[in-house]
């Protein structure tokens, strides 16, 4: 369905971060822009978790080792 284009630390630390800023929407229920942090935090535990980010294949890049 998606083009894996997401490998390695890039997927880590995709994962870590998303996992953060949704933690820091819910701990920090009274910021007026938390909300991005719930959003840009589903973003980036989506693209981790399913190894694809959109915004990659459009620019065309790729940090999947490479295959021999």
């Amino acid at each position: 369905m998606f083009k894996t284009n997401v490998g390695g630390m890039d997927r880590v630390l995709r994962i870590v971060a998303g996992l953060a800023l949704i933690g820091a929407y819910f701990a920090l229920p009274g910021l007026a822009w938390g909300w991005l942090f719930l959003v840009f935090g589903a973003v980036a535990l989506f693209t981790g978790l399913t190894r694809s980010c959109l915004l990659y294949q459009v620019i065309g890049v790729n940090t999947c080792p490479m295959k021999k």
